[in-house]
């Protein structure tokens, strides 16, 4: 690997500086590719770009910057992405920092402020040692995501018309489904949580992440990401249709998952909502969100049940003279557990006068009969 340290002016970086759909980033007169597909979003907040921009304007040292060169005197931007857009917008005006924006400063301080010298590598190398130094690069800076990793290794039409949809704030999928997802659209967790569903439902089988990788491997070289949009809507559009009150604990609901596997089954929504209802207002149901997956799918494991306190339980062991409910044998109060005399599913409340106290093993049967 072959790594050179050169010195370049602010000035040089940002000329013919570019941000579009199908261009990508890209500046250095055109010959810097500053977000190649191995790259995250932009994801500085506004506080650590104004601080880039500070740290130039008082002269102060940035971090240095690592660029690959390519064949044909073109450059791949391997670390320094954030700051070198924060410094380009900077310049075109995007924003201001200390309420002054660049066009507004005196032309010794834009002088000064284009003057102002990056300290970049240049790097070259086979692909492999590439891909090592980014890696030693990536662990010294903010960590990728486990999606914003994956995306380097499956660059394509695909991918990049999948992150248009699911890898931007206010981007489709974000203005479609922000009520019923979790996560941060630019750092890939939208795009992440869709894969996860949809290699599922289009038959790829292994761990959560060997599916995401079997399909990205599989829709790399499409010429577009349709049918995995497609999918998305229908899954929000089922959501929707079954569950058609909104409330915020559907944020935290595996949807995809569900419609996996019960999309053809038929619900009553008005019956739904009922139970719902019914279920919100019970005392011993501790999981709001959960309501929704046990209405779908039965399991009351969802519901969080509310469990007897130590102080109903030790008053059950002593009532029943640590002998067990159902085998008659006695027990230790630690090697016994509490249980609902009559079950939640019947009406059962979690009542001292409702709980009885099982060995172990005699609770362990009752639960899987």
């Amino acid at each position: 690997m072959k790594i050179e340290l050169h010195e370049i002016p602010i000035s040089q970086v940002a000329e013919g500086y570019t941000e579009s759909e199908e261009g990508g980033v890209k500046g250095y007169g055109g010959l810097l590719d500053i977000r190649p597909p191995f790259q995250r979003e932009f994801i500085y907040s506004d506080s650590q770009r104004d601080d880039v921009i500070r740290s130039v304007k008082n002269d102060f040292p940035l971090n240095v910057m690592y660029w690959v060169v390519n064949d044909g005197g073109m450059y791949e931007m391997l670390d320094g992405q954030q700051r070198t857009i924060s410094i380009c917008r900077y310049i075109q005006g995007v924003f201001s920092v200390d309420r002054m924006k660049f066009g507004s400063l005196t032309a010794s301080e834009k002088e000064r402020f284009l003057d102002y010298k990056l300290m970049v590598y240049f790097c070259e190398g086979d692909e492999r040692e590439k891909w090592d130094w980014f890696n030693i690069v990536n662990i010294a800076g903010e960590r990728l995501t486990p999606q914003e990793l994956r995306n380097t290794v499956y660059p394509g039409p695909w991918l990049t018309h999948a992150k248009s949809i699911f890898s931007k704030r206010n981007g489709p999928a974000h203005n479609l489904a922000s009520d019923y997802m979790k996560g941060e659209p630019i750092r890939q967790e939208y795009l992440e949580r869709v894969l996860e569903w949809y290699s599922e439902y289009a038959g790829f089988t292994g761990k959560t992440d060997d599916r995401i990788r079997y399909c990205m491997s599989d829709c790399q070289h499409k010429s577009d990401a349709g049918a995995l949009w497609l999918y998305f809507q229908n899954v929000i559009s089922w959501v929707r249709c079954i569950f058609p009150n909104y409330r915020g604990e559907m944020k935290s609901v595996n949807w995809g998952a569900y419609y996996n596997m019960y999309h053809d089954r038929e619900f009553d929504a008005v019956e739904l909502e009922r139970r719902y209802s019914i279920l919100a207002e019970d005392e011993d149901v501790t999981s709001p969100s959960g309501i929704y997956e046990y209405l779908i799918d039965g399991n009351e494991k969802h519901l969080n049940l509310r469990s007897f306190s130590k102080r109903q339980k030790r008053a059950a062991y002593e009532r029943q003279n640590g002998i067990c409910a159902h085998c008659g044998k006695h027990f230790e109060f630690d090697d016994m557990e509490a249980d609902h005399i009559t079950p939640w599913r019947d009406g059962g409340r979690t009542t001292p006068e409702n709980c009885q106290m099982l060995c172990r093993t005699c609770n362990r049967k009752k639960g899987g009969s």
